[in-house]
Formats: C-alpha cells, structure tokens, sequence
C-alpha cells in the first residue's frame, strides 16, 4: 500500500495512480501521519510532495524528513491540470462561486476573474470538489483535478483553467527499507542527502567545496534552521550522480571532513522530467 495526504482525488493521489497505477492508495489526514504509516510498517510507501514550480518549495517536509527514519526511493513530476468542475446539470451560466485550496484558487485568478466567480477557500482541492458534489447547488463549482471529477461525479466545464500552462509538482517517494538501484553508466540518477554546518565563516563553502574539485553537480540546496535554534543551518541537497560513483565518493568525503550530521537520504533513477525541463530555475 502507498499513503498520501489529503483526500481522495488529491493530485497526491492522481501521482499515486500514475506511478504505481496496481498498489492500493489509501489518504492520510496530514503529512506527518503518512510518513509515520511507512515508518511504523503500516504501509510501504509514501508520496509525498516537496515543491511546486509556481508555488515553491513545502517547507514541512524538509523539517519532518531529519525526524524520520525513512529513505528516498524515488521521484515523479506530476503535471497540474486544474479544472473547473460543477454538477452535471450545471454549466458555465450557472455556477457562481467557487471553491478550492489557496494556492490554487491564486493559479486560476485570471480565468476565475474571467468567468465572474467568487472566490471560497477550501483545506484542499479534492475536498472542494467532494463538498460541491453533496451541494445539489448548481451555482457552486470547485477547481480541482481530473480525478477529483471521476470520484465525485462532477463534470468538468473547463480544463486547464489555471492561468499559466506547465505546473509542475516533485513528489519523493519514501520507504522504510533502503533501496539504492545498481549503477548503471547510461542511466541518471539523483542522491539526497542532509548535513549540518557550525556557525563558523565560510563553513558552507568549505563542505561544498569537494563536489566542486570533482565535478558533481548539486540540483538542490535547501537550508532552514532547525529546532528553532538560530546557531547552527540545517541543509538539504539533491545531487545529480549515484553513490558509487567515485567523484561522489570523493565529494562525500570533503564534505564529511567539514560539516557535522551528514545523512544520505538516498539515490535513486532521475526522472525523465528532468532531461526536458529545468525545475529549478
């Protein structure tokens, strides 16, 4: 079983679909019950998401994930269709409101001014779409996803309702069991890890500096304070390369040499997103 936050119809859920479209997903009510699931054996995998191309980055996981005694054993890139959905006796004349989480409510303002609506916010997008379908309110619409439709019997009046085309959301996969794929030459791959630097000068420079001299390139650097202590930065690295690699390796060490609590997270295959798009630009 794979878990995921939300409920369903969640774009969580459509990721747990597409990846994995023959293992049971079942909904969880945050993201740190999910986790806790694969931690404590209740399930073997998570789907969980870390960033959004327009929304940025979801702050936190990267706090939950130093807490957890799980693995990274995977990426997918999850393209987001919003749509506009209503009862299916409703149509572009009669809906009046709508409602949908936040975040997506701002990625479709343009088109939700368009049509007139009036903005509801909702927990989740899924959510929005399963109150709309209990509603009998043929005024009342929601902005969700495709799934969402199927599940609750609303049909879609218009998709690709947000503003701008190319939404993109990364989700990690976890598992409790550590799973590191054989290296192949032909084959990309991405290592997570997290580490801790002192409150020093240039500490930060001096444990990047190996991957540097060995030329392996870092994706990702995330850095928060952690336990709300402010003498010391936590960082979170995605880094493209395998862990057998010897320029990772060398790499590994220097940065072993110079900052404190190193942990591999995990490597695993580079999703083929990556070779089209540039997320992190």
């Amino acid at each position: 079983m794979i878990v995921y936050q939300g409920v369903e119809g969640a774009y969580s859920h459509l990721a747990c679909q597409h990846v994995f479209p023959n293992r049971e997903a079942s909904a969880c009510e945050t993201f740190l019950d999910a986790m806790q699931a694969v931690e404590k054996g209740h399930a073997s995998l998570a789907m969980i998401p870390v960033e959004n191309s327009t929304a940025g980055r979801v702050e936190e996981i990267y706090r939950l994930i130093p807490k957890m005694s799980l693995h990274i054993v995977g990426e997918h890139f999850e393209p987001v269709n919003h749509c506009l959905m209503a009862l299916p006796n409703a149509s572009l004349d009669t809906i009046k409101t709508v409602g949908s989480h936040p975040q997506a409510l701002a990625q479709c303002i343009g088109n939700i001014a368009k049509h007139d609506l009036k903005e509801t916010a909702k927990l989740d997008t899924a959510g929005a779409a399963r109150e709309v379908s209990q509603s009998n309110d043929v005024s009342q619409s929601a902005i969700a996803s495709s799934l969402a439709s199927e599940l609750y019997g609303l049909k879609i009046l218009k998709e690709h309702f947000q503003d701008e085309q190319g939404n993109t959301t990364r989700f990690i996969i976890l598992s409790h069991a550590e799973k590191i794929p054989e290296f192949h030459q032909e084959k990309a791959y991405i290592t997570s890890l997290i580490f801790r630097v002192r409150n020093i000068p240039a500490a930060l420079y001096k444990s990047l500096g190996g991957f540097a001299t060995n030329g392996v390139n870092l994706v990702k650097l995330e850095s928060y304070m952690p336990g709300g202590k402010l003498n010391a930065s936590q960082f979170h690295a995605d880094i493209e390369g395998h862990i057998d690699m010897t320029s990772m390796k060398l790499a590994l060490e220097e940065l072993n040499f110079f900052a404190e609590e190193v942990r591999v997270l995990g490597t695993y295959e580079a999703h083929s997103f990556r070779k089209n798009i540039n997320f992190h630009e």
